[in-house]
């Protein structure tokens, strides 16, 4: 049988990320995602819940985390689950936690910002801003120089055969 353990959420930052590294070096962050759904209760009115996820950044997702997030910022998080388990020292009961193992993050723009969410807040204070959400756009305005002229002849395929090797 297939499996498949794919998580895509939603939501916004409920603290500020704290970046550290492991004692080799690996970067990691945790992050705590607010989501909320908003659907029609009894006598249609408006109910809205929010579902609290915990999600740890690995590597460089982690780093960009610790650079550009901040409490309240929207991102969108695609991942793995992770079931973590453990024994309680208090009670010696036997604990789990199902997490989210981050493996790629989107962010989202401020609320009435127009662009990816201002400066971040260490070292990229003055790095330059984007509309267009990790989308790649030519820039306005730019003319690309002429290609050079080739020795090559022209791709007219007059000198190919008809027939098709396959």
């Amino acid at each position: 049988m297939a499996n498949l353990n794919k998580v895509f959420l939603m939501g916004n930052l409920t603290a500020d990320p704290e970046l550290r590294y492991t004692p080799k070096g690996t970067a990691v962050t945790d992050i705590r995602l607010a989501i909320n759904r908003y659907y029609a209760g009894d006598n249609s009115e408006r109910q809205e819940e929010t579902t609290f996820v915990d999600v740890t950044l690995w590597n460089r997702q982690a780093e960009v985390a610790g650079n550009y997030l901040s409490k309240g910022r929207g991102v969108f998080v695609e991942g793995r689950l992770q079931l973590d388990s453990w024994e309680d020292k208090a009670s010696g009961q036997k604990r789990t936690k199902l997490r989210v193992i981050g493996e790629n993050i989107q962010l989202f723009p401020r609320g009435g910002e127009g662009d990816m969410g201002g400066t971040p807040r260490q070292q990229y204070q003055n790095a330059p801003r984007s509309n267009n959400y990790g989308q790649s756009r030519p820039a306005q305005n730019y003319n690309p120089p002429p290609m050079p002229p080739t020795n090559q002849p022209s791709n007219d395929f007059g000198d190919m055969d008809d027939e098709i090797p396959f």
